[in-house]
């Protein structure tokens, strides 16, 4: 028998959030690792945040929708908030009852930089890699790394000359600028609106753009992420990136492998190479490389 298409509304819903989601879904287990990495950063959190005022949104359902955004590819703070009010998965994995009113896109973005303020990622990462659940899916012989371009939020239009030179933007909030012609270089010019970004491009023939460059350092068993750092874009942040985040993995009486692609294939620094592979690298000395390069 057909089945009636009229929507009939209830006064009251006694359906708990928890018996929606089924019971192998994969991020039941990605909810109770990440739950016990905030409940460790507890103290961390207090620290960010002033005993008196306003009731902010609580940093631990913030981290669990920044994992969920990262999930799914969710490419902005807005469409976020609106997939965290109408999904119902989502409620349950931040945390939100059905009834729960969801946060304004601009206070978590708001909220969002507190948390990177903080450097509250990178102490997350470690938490999480702490976890004895964790650590039998971890290798701890063989890695990988490689890097990727980030891409700056700053407009093309504002690198400018830093001796203040240069033909000025045209009226309006984005003004018309020509910068055809004009030899724009990294020692010489900034962006106005983002000092850290620099000028670089993937490849011969490619668009150059102001970006930052990401370094993910991969274990081989499972594919699992166990280092990230970010840098300033330049032809030597990937290697020097990559000394970084082995070297805590490097003071081991056994070897370890590294691989990686053949942009990290350069003649360069060969005795840096040679130091990190037989063993344990000042982690001070390679940021203080990172930061005379940039």
């Amino acid at each position: 028998m057909r089945g009636d298409d009229e929507i009939c509304g209830r006064l009251f819903s006694y359906i708990d959030l928890e018996k929606r989601v089924r019971r192998d879904h994969p991020l039941r287990v990605i909810r109770q690792i990440a739950n016990a990495a905030l409940k460790s950063l507890s103290g961390e959190f207090q620290k960010l945040y002033s005993p008196i005022g306003r009731v902010a949104i609580p940093p631990e359902r913030l981290m669990r929708a920044l994992l969920l955004q990262a999930f799914y590819s969710i490419r902005s703070e807005r469409q976020l908030v609106e997939r965290i009010d109408t999904d119902l998965l989502f409620r349950w994995f931040v945390g939100l009852g059905i009834e729960d009113a969801v946060w304004d896109a601009t206070s978590f973005t708001k909220n969002r930089d507190r948390l990177l303020q903080g450097e509250v990622a990178s102490q997350f990462l470690a938490a999480v890699l702490s976890q004895d659940k964790v650590k039998r899916l971890l290798s701890s012989e063989h890695f990988s790394v490689d890097g990727t371009l980030l891409e700056a939020w700053a407009s093309p239009k504002s690198f400018r000359p830093k001796d203040g030179s240069g033909e000025p933007p045209g009226p309006g909030r984005n003004g018309e600028r020509d910068f055809h012609g004009e030899r724009r270089r990294n020692d010489t010019h900034a962006s106005t609106t983002d000092p850290d970004a620099r000028l670089f491009r993937k490849g011969p023939g490619k668009e150059a753009r102001l970006c930052f460059m990401g370094h993910a350092l991969m274990e081989n068993r499972n594919g699992l992420i166990v280092g990230a750092v970010t840098s300033c874009a330049s032809g030597h942040a990937e290697r020097l990136a990559a000394l970084v985040l082995i070297e805590p993995h490097a003071d081991r009486s056994q070897p370890i492998t590294l691989g990686a692609d053949k942009g990290y294939d350069t003649g360069v620094d060969p005795v840096r190479w040679t130091v990190c592979r037989l063993g344990r690298f000042r982690l001070v000395e390679h940021l203080r490389l990172i930061g005379d390069r940039r």
